[in-house]
């Protein structure tokens, strides 16, 4: 199959996503879905969009018979991509500039590549002679990099996660993605009381205070046993703003904690974890008001899953050998489409995680190729009576 794959057309359908401006803030996904759909229009889809609020679309393009006596598959990919620092980058970031093996722009490894790749996985089959052996529902949405809610969780809100299982292209490096911690996110301001900045003790330090929870909540064990593929949970300060002046004992500091959660955490079970261990620090003059931002919660999928076996004997097919099966300290939109639609879901995309969010990104084209050829295979094998747990 991957002889059947049309690099200069990969990167060319790679080059049309990446042109189009669509960072999360603002998002503004609209402007790209008339690329989408000129890229999908070959294969005669009937296209459904979901706009939550102005300019923030989804896009929902079946591909098959839509008669309901086939599976459908779906294909996950979110059209935003994170804020770029310009000063970084020693490339433009949106011309999709080849040089080599290498394609730069923002989002070619996070994650318009991987849509490239399942797209011209339809084209590889036609080429083939082959057929999908299930409907295809490609869900190319909005805002996963700022949480999802005007995104997938939109779809699903409106009912239009719909099927037999799903594939998330996001860059894994073409590895087996089963499972990926949750992400909290929290403010904890912690109150003092001001006094002459000469006279210290004549007041209470909010920085002084801050500085014990920091230390009680930074890379803290939360206990509880390890992940077999995530390992443990893990708290990080990451942001730290108080005080008025030098002078004055600081009244006010605030701390923004990104805290990763295992599967079966729930938010209430991780907020009441971080409140333990700052109500355990021995101090009567702490007081600490605590706020969560953002909570998407882990997810994971059986690694004897019918639809992991699936993927992999794709791999064979298409690459000679199984991809290693792993489990991402991130989260994506996976976990909406295993958590709430109850849909089994895989994440698999030719970029690598090292690659996303950072300056002078980029994709192996190579690797574009292996994942349309991957692609190619699966849809055209893909069958829900297989994708089982298995029992032995």
């Amino acid at each position: 199959m991957r002889g059947h794959v049309d690099a200069d057309a990969l990167v060319a359908c790679t080059r049309a996503l990446v042109e189009v401006d669509t960072q999360n803030p603002p998002g503004n996904e609209q402007a790209v879905l008339p690329v989408v759909r000129h890229l999908l229009e070959p294969f005669d889809p009937r296209f459904e969009e979901v706009e939550p609020a102005p300019g923030r679309a989804s896009l929902v393009a079946t591909i098959g018979t839509g008669g309901g006596d086939r599976p459908t598959l779906i294909v996950n990919g979110h059209l935003d991509v994170v804020p770029v620092d310009g000063p970084g980058w020693t490339c433009d970031p949106f011309a999709g500039r080849l040089d080599g093996d290498r394609l730069y722009g923002r989002g070619t490894a996070d994650m318009k590549g991987g849509i490239a790749a399942a797209v011209e996985a339809l084209h590889a089959l036609r080429r083939a002679g082959r057929q999908p052996s299930c409907d295809l529902a490609f869900h190319l949405v909005a805002d996963e990099e700022r949480g999802g809610a005007l995104g997938t969780q939109a779809l699903v809100d409106a009912g239009a996660v719909r099927g037999d299982a799903c594939l998330v292209p996001e860059p894994t490096g073409l590895a087996v993605c089963v499972a990926e911690r949750g992400l909290m996110v929290a403010t904890i301001t912690v109150f003092g009381r001001p006094a002459h900045g000469s006279e210290p003790r004549r007041g209470v330090s909010a920085v002084e205070m801050a500085a014990k929870v920091v230390l009680a909540l930074h890379a803290a064990d939360f206990g509880g046993p390890a992940h077999p593929l995530l390992g443990t949970p893990t708290c990080n300060v990451g942001v730290i703003e108080g005080g008025s002046g030098h002078n004055t004992v600081a009244e006010r500091c605030a701390l923004t904690v990104d805290r990763r959660l295992l599967p079966g955490m729930t938010r209430a079970e991780a907020e009441a974890g971080l409140r333990a261990r700052i109500d355990a620090i021995d101090d009567g003059d702490l007081r600490y008001e605590l706020e969560v931002s953002v909570y998407g919660e882990a997810s994971e999928l059986d690694a004897g899953h019918g639809l992991v076996d699936q993927v992999q004997a794709a791999m064979v097919a298409a690459l000679g050998q199984p991809a290693p099966v792993i489990g991402m300290g991130f989260t994506t939109d996976a976990r909406f489409v295993r958590n709430q639609a109850g849909i089994p879901a895989v994440v698999c995309g030719p970029g690598e995680v090292s690659q996303a969010h950072v300056h002078d990104e980029w994709v192996a084209v190579s690797r574009l190729v292996d994942a349309a050829a991957v692609y190619a295979e699966l849809f055209a094998s893909f069958a829900p009576a297989t994708a089982a747990t298995r029992t032995s």
